[in-house]
């Protein structure tokens, strides 16, 4: 990662966020919870409802509601730590990503990107998420790509990124509502409406999307049966990440019964893998 010279950060959507953990999930994904309310985010069975302030009397009422839902815990934390790292400024290749509360002037040779995270994963520290940025640069520089299909978009940054290095058309999808209303917002952000569309949905019910490059930074309990999926080798390119080493290696393996050709592989840390490739 290049070290940006940004002036002082500013201050981030939220001091601290409130967390109330449940087992079950709400009955309807949007809630009359008033302005301080963040979202949703649900996970199986359970459920993390997110506010900027205490809301203790509003999670009362709604498990009077809603008898389906067990309050098993609430935390109150900062922005920050909900992330794991400072939300902050970065530069990845050409590709200058910025929150909005901490901006700079762009170099000639930058690629900015607005990212507003919300409390959804992928605000960009992760290692897999570093090198399917590089991977998209590599990809875009050298081969012609017009269209990608972006997997488990989350906040939606790689689609993003795909859209600024010349992708017309892009579908991000995330099976989370929240996560697809965040990435939502960042491609207004990015005013890439009439570039990238997001949906919420299954992975695997878009994969017959036609699309030159397949992104997926996704679970590997997804993506074993995503390249298995006949819409997977009507794809040019892919970029297969979030994987763990005996995770890479049981994909690896699917791979090597198709007609693909594996033209580089990122590992970092030794634990995390990345896979970019070509369908023959």
């Amino acid at each position: 990662m290049d070290v940006l010279p940004l002036p002082p950060a500013g201050a981030a959507p939220y001091d601290n966020l409130y967390i109330y953990y449940f087992q079950g999930q709400l009955r309807t994904k949007s809630q009359p919870f008033g302005d301080t309310f963040i979202g949703n985010w649900e996970e199986g069975d359970t459920s993390f409802l997110f506010f900027s302030e205490p809301a203790k009397d509003r999670i009362d009422q709604l498990l009077k509601a809603q008898s389906q839902l067990t309050l098993e815990d609430e935390f109150c934390m900062p922005y920050d730590q909900w992330h794991g790292d400072p939300v902050s400024a970065f530069r990845s290749g050409r590709f200058l990503i910025m929150p909005p509360w901490q901006t700079s002037v762009p170099e000639p040779a930058d690629v900015p990107i607005l990212l507003d995270p919300g409390v959804v994963f992928g605000a960009g520290s992760h290692p897999t998420t570093r090198d399917c940025l590089e991977a998209i640069e590599i990809l875009c520089d050298t081969e012609n790509v017009n269209s990608s299909l972006d997997l488990g978009t989350g906040t939606g940054l790689l689609a993003i990124a795909a859209a600024r290095s010349g992708c017309g058309h892009n579908v991000a999808v995330d099976n989370n509502f929240l996560a697809a209303k965040t990435a939502r917002k960042n491609v207004a952000l990015n005013e890439l409406n009439d570039q990238v569309d997001v949906v919420c949905g299954r992975a695997q019910d878009f994969m017959d999307r036609e699309a030159d490059l397949l992104i997926a930074n996704i679970h590997y309990d997804v993506m074993k049966k995503l390249v298995v999926l006949p819409g997977f080798l009507q794809k040019k390119w892919f970029i297969l990440s979030g994987l763990l080493r005996s995770e890479t290696g049981h994909i690896e393996a699917q791979l090597a019964q198709q007609p693909v050709t594996i033209k580089k592989k990122w590992v970092k840390d030794g634990v995390w893998h990345t896979l970019l490739g070509r369908v023959n």
